[in-house]
């Protein structure tokens, strides 16, 4: 019975992997473009908590005001709170922020399609809320946009952000990685980019 559930899951994660690839094939960003012009209506919320919600009017922050003129690295994850992200992912970032600041890096900045107020909770629990800026997708338009969003409702998580990283230099992406897979933390880390930059 639990080796039956286990090759039921492990064939749904299978052709979720197999999904994956197929739309990496047609990613509408990549080195070279520009993520401003590539998300021209897009605004991403900044963690915080309800109450700074309200008092901000429900404010967002528009795509060029977070790139536009500024060297930033930032990273996408497909949510707060989960297994990869919250171990590896953002300590890895958060771990190297001074090698960040002396390369020249106006800011580290984490993205998931997640509420900015989870966001922050997130945030303040791994102690990352003064080293990494979050902000939230909320509805996943940003990386809808940037072909970036992945159907995790076989995991229970519902439309998510893929796994990646970007060098992004006044607003121009110089380098992208994106793991195969959801699940994996090969290419997106923080350790890797650094070596790019």
């Amino acid at each position: 019975m639990a080796s039956s559930a286990i090759m039921k899951r492990t064939g749904l994660m299978k052709s979720m992997i197999n999904g994956f690839q197929a739309s990496r094939a047609y990613a509408s960003v990549a080195v070279g473009s520009d993520l401003i012009s590539a998300a021209p209506d897009v605004s991403l919320q900044k963690a915080r908590t309800w109450d700074e919600g309200v008092s901000s009017k429900f404010a967002t922050t528009p795509l060029k005001d977070i790139f536009k003129d500024k060297k930033v690295v930032i990273f996408g994850l497909p949510g707060a709170y989960t297994g990869v992200c919250s171990t590896q992912h953002v300590p890895s970032y958060k771990n190297n922020i001074d090698k960040f600041k002396g390369k020249g890096i106006d800011s580290v900045i984490c993205v998931a399609v997640n509420d900015p107020y989870v966001m922050n909770g997130w945030a303040e629990k791994l102690e990352a809320k003064e080293a990494i800026e979050f902000y939230g997708d909320f509805d996943g338009s940003f990386h809808k946009k940037l072909d970036l969003a992945i159907d995790l409702s076989a995991a229970l998580l519902g439309p998510r952000s893929h796994r990646w990283s970007a060098y992004v230099v006044d607003g121009k992406i110089k380098v992208l990685n994106v793991e195969k897979a959801p699940s994996e933390f090969e290419v997106s880390g923080g350790d890797v980019i650094l070596g790019q930059i």
